[in-house]
This record gives structure tokens, sequence and C-alpha cells, in this order.
């Protein structure tokens, strides 16, 4: 590869780190705005590392010519998410907490592997997206309880009642 072509190809590489770290940054500053355990360093560090993720997959696909390699590796970002996600579900008072934020890693995942491969628009819109489901529904949800429409949060039972 020549000097420019490579230089060419890292200041590409540049703006899919930068946008993934920027966009999972945002909701990470909601995240801890809303007092959330998982807040700007965990979005911004799974939507970055998703990114890298997918990089390393095309590099590696393109240097050994190995063809659908990076699709094998976007299979394990996506397992690897959810295993992230899952500890941070947690079980208090016969309620289950987290699941929001387990989502929302999990959709910082997918906004990180979007900038990986250069899908940028697609990223920008789910982030926006995702800051509505943050924001405006849980205005609404708490506008919903207040009426009294349904029972104080939405508490799903743990056992089955007898």
């Amino acid at each position: 590869m020549t000097p420019i072509l490579t230089n060419v190809l890292y200041n590409l590489i540049y703006v899919k780190l930068f946008m993934a770290m920027f966009l999972g940054m945002i909701l990470g500053v909601e995240r801890f705005v809303a007092h959330k355990t998982a807040g700007m360093r965990t979005y911004t560090l799974v939507s970055l590392g998703a990114a890298m993720f997918v990089i390393i997959s095309q590099l590696v696909t393109a240097q050994y010519g190995l063809p659908g390699y990076d699709f094998h590796l976007v299979a394990a970002i996506v397992s690897a998410a959810g295993f992230l996600g899952v500890g941070s579900i947690i079980r208090s008072d016969m309620k289950v907490i987290g699941i929001t934020t387990a989502t929302g890693l999990w959709v910082a995942t997918g906004i990180g592997m979007a900038c990986g491969f250069g899908f940028y628009k697609l990223a920008a819109i789910v982030t926006m997206l995702a800051l509505f489901a943050f924001i405006v529904l849980w205005f609404l949800e708490r506008q919903i309880n207040k009426l009294g429409i349904m029972k104080e949060h939405h508490n799903v039972p743990l056992e089955p009642e007898i």
C-alpha cells in the first residue's frame, strides 16, 4: 500500500472511531444526567469498542482475503453486547431493574458498529431515536403513571402469584 493510500485509510478509520465515540457519548450524557449507573464513559466505550472490532474485521478481511470473516465478528460483537447488558440487569425487591440500561448498551453497540462500517447517517438517526426513547418516552411513562392508568411503575413479578 502506498503511503498516501495508507494515510487516507487511517484518516477514514479515525473518522469512524471519532463518530462512534461522539455518538456513544451523547447517549451516555443523557444516562449520566438521569443518574444511571452506566453513563458517559460506559456508553462511549461500548460504542467505540464495537466500531473498533468492526474496523479490525474489515482490515483482517482485506489483508488476509477472508471473505465473510467480518460478518462472523459482527455476530460475536452482538453476542458480547448482550452479555454486557445482562450484567446490568438487577433483581431488587421483586422487581427487575436495569433493562433500559441493558438495551441502551445494546443500541450503543449497534451505533458503534454502524460507524465502524461507515454508516454515519444511520448511526446519527439511531442516536436521535434512542434519545427520544430515553427522554420523551420516560416523560410519557411518568405522565401515564400519574394518571393511574397503570400500576406503579411497570413491576414485573419474578415469581408466579398463587
